[in-house]
């Protein structure tokens, strides 16, 4: 797979930082200035898909129930006497899907990850908000349901979400240098606050890529990396394409002509990938059928980012 655009083609993004491998060999690094290498970059929401790999680890060891038969109210009883009876229904699969049915608008309003942040106990607030519609009924994207996730993996396994992840994820991985930042009660953020090296969050992917395997040691289960990556909600506006279990699922639509000499029953008209994604423009792609993952990180401020995947590493992909 030939990377040599890149160099030229990225000098207009400007990126922190953007790595891809290939078939587990690093093809392109490059880094906005040297130090980068080592600094640990801030990965806002990426940290949702970190959630979702431990969230794995749990079940696979037995520390956790099925996503999709355990009530929330399990480990928050008060969601069992709220007045509103459609919070007895909302299950963890709900809450990695994003499909709990909370009233939310992420970025603005009430019932919002800014006013979240400004309480003094965050799981309080989130519980405490209306449903919008049953459970199950459609995706809203929410960093409560994510801060949920992480106080019942802090119960599940009796230590901090960053000490089960040492155990569990980064030890395996060699990831040494990061920051998690916590909330009031010192519950590690689920949605948001981790920083990762930009070659450890290439890990994670590579992780991923390989379903819950890493240089020999399996992690969690096959069965659990593909449950986590597979689609299960349509994205509500102004977010697009397929959430699977806090990771978004999408597909590039390579052209025909490139593929019109691919091998027959092999032509396809996408290429099927799926991401973490974070505010700013931070990206980790995995596309499983060219065994390749991108890592992408900025510092820009922007909520909108121009769409590397579509227009660098897909086209990059279809011509190989």
């Amino acid at each position: 797979m030939n990377t040599d655009h890149l160099s030229g083609a990225i000098a207009s993004y400007n990126p922190r930082s953007l790595l891809v491998s290939h078939e587990g060999r690093l093809l392109f690094e490059h880094y906005r200035e040297p130090l980068m290498q080592e600094e640990p970059a801030v990965i806002n929401s990426c940290t949702k898909s970190v959630l979702s790999a431990l969230v794995c680890c749990a079940l696979g060891r037995g520390l956790l129930p099925d996503p999709d038969t355990t009530p929330a109210s399990a480990f928050f009883p008060q969601l069992a006497s709220d007045r509103d009876p459609r919070k007895r229904d909302m299950t963890l699969l709900h809450l990695l899907t994003m499909t709990a049915g909370f009233r939310w608008q992420e970025f603005g309003g009430i019932h919002s990850f800014p006013r979240m942040i400004r309480t003094a106990d965050w799981i309080a607030h989130v519980l405490e908000q209306p449903l919008s519609e049953p459970p199950g009924t459609r995706m809203t994207y929410n960093s409560g349901v994510s801060q949920m996730l992480s106080a019942i993996l802090t119960q599940a396994t009796g230590m901090s979400v960053a000490g089960f992840a040492e155990q569990t994820l980064f030890a395996d991985l060699g990831i040494e240098r990061y920051a998690w930042e916590t909330d009031p009660q010192g519950i590690h953020t689920g949605g948001f606050g981790l920083r990762l090296l930009p070659a450890d969050l290439l890990k994670l992917g590579e992780l991923m890529l390989h379903r819950g395997q890493w240089r020999g040691a399996r992690l969690f289960p096959p069965e659990l990396a593909d449950r986590a990556v597979r689609p299960v909600a349509s994205a509500s506006p102004p977010y697009e394409g397929n959430y699977a279990w806090h990771w978004w699922c999408a597909a590039y639509p390579a052209s025909e002509a490139k593929l019109a000499g691919a091998p027959e029953g092999k032509r396809a008209n996408t290429i099927r990938y799926y991401y973490a994604q974070g505010f700013g423009g931070q990206f980790v792609y995995v596309v499983p059928d060219a065994k390749l993952v991108a890592v992408v990180t900025q510092d820009s401020r922007k909520r909108k980012q121009p769409h590397l995947f579509a227009e660098l590493i897909g086209p990059m992909i279809a011509d190989a």
